[in-house]
């Protein structure tokens, strides 16, 4: 899991809750089922089963892998239509190429995020390049749905291309743990993803027996996803595995700890952060459409069917 690193994690800005930080109750732990998106890679379905005004304002979450491809194997999605919300992809392993019909994309690779605003809508491909397909290779990464307000909704598309090199990377006082701040702030510490949505993304890397206590906006919601290895949440040291996502009550600061021993494979536990303001607005869901509205939602699915959200260039190097 190649994402951005230090050697000392000491050198690095410490961050950590004030005594009087009230912890967060961990109100519940989920287990995300599997599942298979766009020409058919693995995925993790990070929110499945939790009631919406938690993750407000996430929409979903995949964690897309961790898979080693055969030669040939590699695969991403068909061009698709986006109206109405942000698309965060966070890329561990591998290389990714992005193209859309109103001209932004770009390539990442290991650490790297791709932020695309969909807004008032556009048609998009992801997938694999040429030589990752022939030689095939690891691949590994998570895909974050952000709503946007109604005022935004139909605001011009736009594309962030943020380096690993970018994100502020700090570490917890015993420099047991690298925070990478992909979005938002911590601590006073801002990460270099501009958001429309006031949010917080910061992946974590924790040693065997490290705990992090972080101040976190009482303001937003809380949420954590464990990527790799083994660990506990809260005060009450609620047990998390891989492909768990625990939700958080109200409070001042988040605890997560990883446990004394990881297994082989996985020598630290690795785990997304996220918070958020909610939006508390209707939300009208189908597909690869967020508005606030079924008339909306049928508007942009006549509009996409109309051609409005754009054309496959036809040449798209794809």
């Amino acid at each position: 899991m190649p994402a951005v690193t230090v050697e000392n994690p000491l050198t690095l800005p410490r961050v950590s809750a004030s005594a009087e930080a009230q912890p967060r109750p961990v109100l519940a732990v989920t287990t995300a089922p599997s599942g298979f998106e766009g020409e058919g890679f693995p995925v993790r379905r990070a929110f499945a089963g939790i009631n919406y005004k938690y993750l407000d304002p996430f929409i979903m979450m995949d964690q897309m892998g961790e898979v080693e491809y055969a030669p040939g194997e590699p695969k991403g999605t068909p061009w698709h239509p986006h109206r109405g919300f942000e698309t965060v992809t966070y890329l561990l392993d591998g290389t990714f190429v992005h193209q859309d019909s109103n001209g932004g994309g770009g390539t990442i690779r290991n650490g790297d995020t791709q932020w695309m605003t969909a807004g008032s809508g556009l048609l998009h491909i992801e997938a694999p390049p040429e030589e990752l397909v022939m030689s095939g290779g690891l691949f590994h990464g998570l895909q974050l749905w952000v709503n946007l307000p109604a005022a935004d909704k139909m605001m011009d598309p736009r594309y962030q291309d943020i380096r690993g090199g970018q994100v502020q990377l700090l570490t917890s006082p015993d420099g047991g743990a690298l925070l990478r701040v992909i979005a938002g702030e911590l601590d006073g510490h801002e990460g270099p993803g501009i958001t429309h949505t006031p949010i917080t993304m910061i992946h974590a890397t924790l040693r065997p027996g490290a705990q992090i206590t972080l101040p976190w906006r009482e303001e937003f919601n809380g949420l954590a996803y464990v990527l790799a290895g083994n660990g506990s949440v809260g005060a009450e040291r609620r047990p998390v595995r891989m492909g768990q996502t625990a939700v958080f009550g109200d409070g001042g600061s988040l605890i997560v700890r990883a446990d004394e021993s990881q297994d082989s494979h996985t020598p630290d536990l690795e785990i997304v952060l996220l918070g958020g303001r909610p939006i508390r607005e209707p939300m009208a869901h189908y597909g690869p459409f967020v508005m606030n509205t079924q008339a909306e939602l049928k508007q942009a699915f006549e509009d996409f069917q109309a051609g409005r959200l754009g054309t496959v260039p036809a040449v798209h190097g794809m």
